[in-house]
């Protein structure tokens, strides 16, 4: 059988719960009674969820909301990705606090976690993708507002790159060759394998410099790897830099210093 991956929510019930509009947060459409409206919706300070391949990520959820009675709750969060994939948390379970910013505004605050070890849940590497955050909140005088996409977060493959610049020392004037690999998560099996194809740029800073300069643009491997050669001149560090993807977040090299003589 082949071994996958979970992200899903710690502590998230799997029962389908009916919200108050009389369906569950799978089947539930956009909707609502009244003058109550959802105002913002932050997930993970606006940043991409990066997920590897062992420890659980968390994403901080923020949810503010108006009615002129002020806001009861945020009855759930839920977040979807390609299905299967999930994560939620609910108001009555106190994975969700509700704080009045005025007599008619509050931000109602949850945290979702991803877990690529988690026991359920199950997905695939069609995780890394735009999901969607689905929420319900209500007001004191019994307004409800849905909405199946409140806003739009990208979860992501966390990735690793990697430089050697050799000989080190070396004369100046003589060849060095820089190898390295990009390596992303693999939900499927919970390891790192090789970014294939994918531009890389190789840059150095000079000794005494605080700036990396691009040298040239090279392509990745069938298996990830990174190789090129360049002239030595002067005293400093080559590293690779990877701009990133939909899926896979950028990730610079640490650079690798070489002594030129």
């Amino acid at each position: 059988m082949r071994a996958s991956t979970r992200l899903a929510l710690l502590g998230t019930s799997v029962a389908l719960v009916a919200t108050a509009i009389g369906s569950t947060t799978a089947q539930a459409e956009d909707g609502g009674s009244g003058d109550i409206t959802i105002d913002k919706v932050v997930v993970n300070g606006g940043k991409p969820v990066v997920v590897g391949t062992t420890k659980a990520v968390t994403a901080k959820v923020t949810v503010t909301a108006s009615d002129d009675s002020g806001i009861k709750e945020t009855t759930y969060i839920s977040a979807s990705g390609p299905k299967p994939n999930y994560a939620q948390i609910w108001y009555d379970d106190g994975e969700i606090t509700c704080v009045e910013v005025s007599a008619t505004t509050s931000t109602c605050t949850g945290t979702l976690t991803f877990d690529p070890q988690a026991a359920t849940g199950f997905v695939d590497n069609n995780a890394a993708a735009t999901w969607n955050l689905r929420t319900l909140v209500s007001a004191h005088d019994y307004d409800y507002i849905h909405r199946d996409a409140a806003t739009t977060f990208k979860v992501q493959r966390h990735s690793k790159l990697t430089v050697d610049a050799s000989p080190e020392p070396v004369k100046k004037g003589k060849t060095i060759t820089v190898t390295g690999k990009l390596s992303r998560a693999n939900w499927e099996d919970n390891l790192y394998h090789g970014y294939t194809n994918q531009p890389v740029k190789l840059q150095f800073r000079k000794k005494g410099s605080d700036t990396y300069t691009t040298l040239k643009t090279i392509k990745s491997n069938s298996t990830g790897n990174l190789k090129t050669t360049v002239t030595a001149s002067t005293d400093g560090y080559f590293r690779y830099s990877f701009a990133g993807t939909a899926t896979t977040p950028a990730v610079n090299a640490t650079g690798d210093f070489v002594d030129v003589r």
